[in-house]
């Protein structure tokens, strides 16, 4: 055995590795999976298909695909969009027994997935229905690279085929596991060599990477001092006094301090904090409030920084035209009492929802309006069976008027007549196997209920003259509203211990005076009394007072599309001036 060297004589100098620096990506593997589900919630889907493929240095090492067998039946909806069926599954091994083979494929490997918390909660979701220990898996995030490299000239959003088309991948990403995680895979290499050029080489580089906080980002920490620390909205302001974004928060201080650290992860933030010279702030009664003010403040300053809610005015409504013989009209403003169905996000989605309503009742298609007086001579449309061509006098009034009164029970009450003839064309098309076309009757219908359900929730509440509601806070207090035909016209938050009655009656005594004009929202922006919806429909919340009636058709859109991933209506508590009770 040598003895150690003297303590006093000088250790020669190491040269560092490279590995001290961090793992270049070049020499790291990395797994690159999909997953095909059926449905969007890891604790009540399970998963269909694995594709995975195992990449080193640029070169593909190996590749794995398998279908699962579900414990669950898949929704007609998941077949048409995946191709997956349950026949194909049926002899197909079940995740207990292909989820160790996909563990050991990734050992040692950086998960790689599109929108990757996806992904990773069906994984997790597996491995513990297989009862193994939950590892904590290094991964990466194509998606949310994406967003901090590629900007909106290259690409209108950062979907994987839109994604796989910039970066010219000879896969077509086409919701089939190994065809996505081939086509990721490609994305995942373009990134990268956008990266290179930004100098991230390393695996440690990139995970720093969209947790950079600029100088600017840094120098500006002050202007969250002073601000309230109770729920809010704030408005960062430039040198000129402009309003560049709008945000709200449960705690106003807490929120605009992440401005300036890598807590906030979105690129264009830091370029705002460069222009911003000063915060305001407003402090609310609670939450609901300050998601109001919000809305209210974006819709009047137009903030360049914020992305939505800045332009209520350019929504979308289809609209059955008051005249003899009525027909779908596409306008942009509500302001009479027809009926209307929307509003709708994009002219897309609205002529989407028209195709649905058209196909199963036979509104006439032309535009301008007609006369029983004028004749005129008929469209192609007649001879198809989808007009009852009133043009030429085959239909009059009173026999077109039915047409009419079906197209508006399906908007204001039951649409099971569109839903009805738009499965029977899906089931068609799908026994055809021309599954493209049956996907697209697919999302109209969906287009149709879902617009209709909207616009019944929206006529629910604007029709109620007066409604208070409360909601139990954490602290044991209340958080009181007094909203008017869909707008909030007052709001209060209780202490804890004290007698809500008082605070009930000056709420409504100081409330705003509204005078609702004709259209779906009379008082206030459609994502406005959304918020409040959304809000009455929360945990807990009560009904104090009801002026009129609150109430939407047992039969109709909304619980259509609840089928549809849309959130049932929740049951409310009524106040009797007593005690609370629940509501019938």
């Amino acid at each position: 055995m040598r003895p150690d060297p003297a303590p006093d004589r000088p250790r020669p100098p190491r040269q560092g590795r490279l590995d001290d620096l961090g793992r270049p990506l070049a020499d790291v593997t990395f797994v690159v999976f999909d997953l095909e589900t059926t449905g969007t919630s890891p604790g009540r889907d399970e998963i269909t298909e694995i594709g995975a493929v195992r990449v080193r240095g640029g070169r593909i090492l190996a590749e794995m695909a398998t279908l699962v067998r579900p414990g669950v039946g898949i929704p007609p909806m998941v077949s048409v969009l995946t191709g997956i069926t349950d026949v194909m599954v049926a002899t197909a091994p079940p995740v207990t027994q292909v989820l160790p083979t996909f563990l050991e494929f990734a050992r040692g490997a950086v998960l790689v997935a599109h929108n990757a918390p996806f992904d990773l909660g069906f994984l997790r979701a597996a491995v513990e229905l297989c009862g193994y220990p939950v590892p904590v898996w290094e991964y990466l995030d194509t998606l949310r690279i994406a967003r901090r490299v590629v900007t909106r000239d290259e690409s209108p959003d950062c979907r994987l085929t839109s994604l796989a088309s910039l970066f010219r991948s000879p896969v077509e990403p086409r919701h089939r596991a190994l065809a996505d995680a081939r086509a990721t895979v490609d994305v995942l290499h373009g990134l990268f060599e956008r990266l290179g050029n930004a100098g991230v080489t390393t695996l440690e580089d990139l995970h720093d990477y969209s947790s950079r906080v600029s100088p600017a980002q840094r120098r500006k920490r002050h202007l969250a001092d002073g601000l309230p620390t109770g729920p809010g909205v704030y408005i960062f302001r430039d040198a000129d006094e402009r309003a560049l974004y709008v945000g709200t928060s449960r705690s106003v201080r807490s929120r605009v301090r992440t401005y300036f650290t890598a807590s906030e992860p979105r690129t264009r933030m830091a370029a705002m904090v460069a222009l911003a010279e000063r915060v305001d702030a407003i402090g609310c009664a609670h939450a609901l409030e300050a998601e109001v003010r919000e809305l209210r403040l974006i819709a009047e300053y137009k903030p360049p920084y914020n992305r939505r809610s800045r332009f209520p005015e350019r929504s979308v409504y289809l609209k059955l035209t008051d005249e003899p013989f009525p027909r779908l009209s596409r306008v942009r403003a509500a302001r009479d009492d027809a009926t209307y169905l929307g509003p709708f996000g994009s002219v897309r989605a609205a002529d989407a929802a028209a195709e649905a309503l058209l196909a199963a009742v036979p509104l006439r298609q032309c535009s301008g309006r007609l006369s029983p007086r004028v004749r005129r001579s008929a469209c192609t449309l007649a001879d198809l069976g989808r007009c009852g061509a009133p043009c030429d006098g085959r239909e009059d009034v009173a026999s077109y008027g039915r047409h009419v009164a079906a197209a508006r029970a399906a908007i204001t009450g039951d649409p099971g007549r569109v839903i009805a003839a738009s499965t029977r064309r899906i089931d068609r098309l799908a026994a055809e196997r021309r599954y493209e076309e049956a996907a697209v009757q697919r999302d109209r219908m969906i287009a149709f209920v879902r617009a209709a359900a909207r616009a019944q929730r929206l006529s629910a509440l604007t029709g109620v003259a007066e409604l208070v509601a409360a909601a139990p806070t954490a602290e044991a207090g209340w958080d009181l509203a007094v909203v008017r035909h869909g707008r909030l016209v007052s709001a209060a938050s209780v202490p804890p211990g004290v007698d809500p009655r008082p605070w009930v009656d000056a709420a409504v005594a100081s409330a705003e005076t509204v005078r609702p004009r004709p259209g779906p929202a009379p008082c206030a922006s459609v994502e406005e009394t959304e918020r409040i919806a959304r809000w009455l429909g929360g945990p807990g919340v009560r009904l104090v007072r009801l002026e009129g009636e609150w109430s939407w058709p047992a039969a109709g859109a909304i619980r259509a599309a609840a089928g549809f991933g849309a959130a049932p209506g929740r049951s409310v508590r009524a106040y009797d001036g007593d005690g609370w009770f629940p509501s019938a």
